[in-house]
């Protein structure tokens, strides 16, 4: 019988595997794009595959020879595969329910050698088992299970917790000993604890708040991504250059902050927590209605944060107010860093509260599902609206003078 007959069940049984392994040096697409081509090469090439391995070992060579492939296409430059890692490596929980939270653990990884980084990985990463990650990196399983056990050990040696070390280490095991793990000068096993307890408790209060003021609970999985510093947030995210204010953002279901250990120099432990209501607000709001204007989705996101003090409004927008120079509307959807200079987060936060004290939550509703209805949400037009905030602006400039 021809053996590529098999190549359905050959495809249910090894597909996913291969996935996950690829998704440990690219990203989910590129990862589904190669694993595709893997078994396309293995389809046309299933007559050179002589049983002198196992079928899963000549799949693994075909994947790492197309992830060759890619990285030559990319960087035009032979280079180990190990480069073609992603910049971050995450151990995932789930946090509460539909909420997983992934904290960076990459400068703790860097202090053993790539090989064995990748075999961590790929064992409490992807779940594979040894003797198949003894085929994926073609060392012997003593050798992969030597490896593993001291890469442990030098991980274990990091760590300020003083548990009871176990050779076969579970992966729930292996994320609570990792969460501990750190340099020197770099923030402790308890104080790391109590972070993730304090962004649980900060959750928990303002989640069902959050929901039954938007009327709405998403389905999916949402997940908050911690990055070790700020530093490493704007590289995650790409922008390198991004002021010290920029600490947080939403992408599709994800939510990428700075720990609030580390959080830079414009903001602190407390101001990350309550970011990290805002955002999922701002989330939440998105996922309503992807249209929903910035002014909205950052102003509503503000003020169920409590991010600011309506004080420190007052202070930050009074000469704009006082000189008649309110931004419109469209100069609030501004996605520039020059949102923050001209006060958008300020200004957002006060139109968020007019909407909610002089109109409540249906007419907020409403106008997130339909952001041109000003008539039907507000009873008036644009142009109606904004003057009756600029008003409501004024006295509430004024009341606060009083305080």
């Amino acid at each position: 019988m021809d053996p590529r007959e098999r190549y359905e069940d050959v495809v249910a049984l090894y597909y996913d595997r291969i996935k996950r392994y690829l998704a440990l040096k690219v990203d989910l697409q590129t990862a589904e794009d190669l694993t595709q081509l893997t078994f396309i090469k293995a389809y046309e090439n299933y007559h050179a595959f002589q049983n002198r391995s196992t079928l899963f070992t000549w799949l693994s060579s075909i994947a790492r020879n197309n992830l060759k492939n890619e990285y030559r296409k990319k960087h035009r430059a032979h280079k180990s595969i190990d480069d073609i890692g992603r910049q971050h490596h995450f151990v995932s929980f789930e946090f509460m329910t539909n909420v997983e939270l992934r904290i960076d653990m990459t400068t703790a990884l860097q202090s053993i050698l790539p090989l064995d980084r990748e075999i961590i990985a790929l064992h409490y990463d992807a779940g594979f088992t040894l003797p198949e990650i003894s085929e994926i990196v073609g060392l012997k399983l003593s050798a992969v299970k030597n490896r593993l056990y001291r890469a442990l050990i030098k991980l274990k040696q990091q760590f300020t917790v003083n548990d009871e070390f176990h050779g076969g280490l579970s992966a729930a095991r292996f994320v609570q000993l990792i969460s501990a793990g750190r340099t020197a000068g770099e923030p402790s096993s308890q104080q790391h604890q109590q972070m993730y307890q304090h962004i649980f408790d900060h959750l928990t209060l303002k989640v069902g708040q959050i929901f039954d003021l938007l009327r709405y609970k998403p389905s999916g999985k949402i997940t908050i991504e911690i990055y070790e510093n700020l530093r490493a947030f704007h590289q995650a995210v790409h922008e390198p250059d991004a002021p010290n204010w920029f600490m947080g953002v939403v992408e599709g279901n994800t939510i990428k902050i700075a720990s609030p250990l580390q959080p830079g120099p414009e903001h602190t432990y407390e101001s990350i927590l309550k970011s990290v209501v805002h955002l999922f607000t701002m989330l939440v709001v998105k996922e309503i209605n992807p249209d929903t204007p910035k002014w909205l989705y950052q102003g509503l996101g503000g003020y169920q944060a409590e991010l600011m003090t309506e004080l420190y409004i007052r202070d930050s927008i009074a000469p704009l107010v006082e000189q008649d120079q309110v931004p419109s509307l469209v100069e609030l959807n501004d996605n520039s860093w020059a949102f923050e200079t001209k006060k958008g987060f300020q200004f957002s936060y006060t139109l968020a509260a007019f909407i909610l004290k002089q109109y409540e939550a249906s007419a907020l509703n409403r106008f997130i599902r339909n952001p041109a209805g000003f008539e039907e949400a507000f009873g008036c037009s644009e142009a109606g609206f904004h003057q009756s905030w600029k008003e409501w602006l004024a006295v509430f400039m004024e009341q606060l003078r009083r305080v």
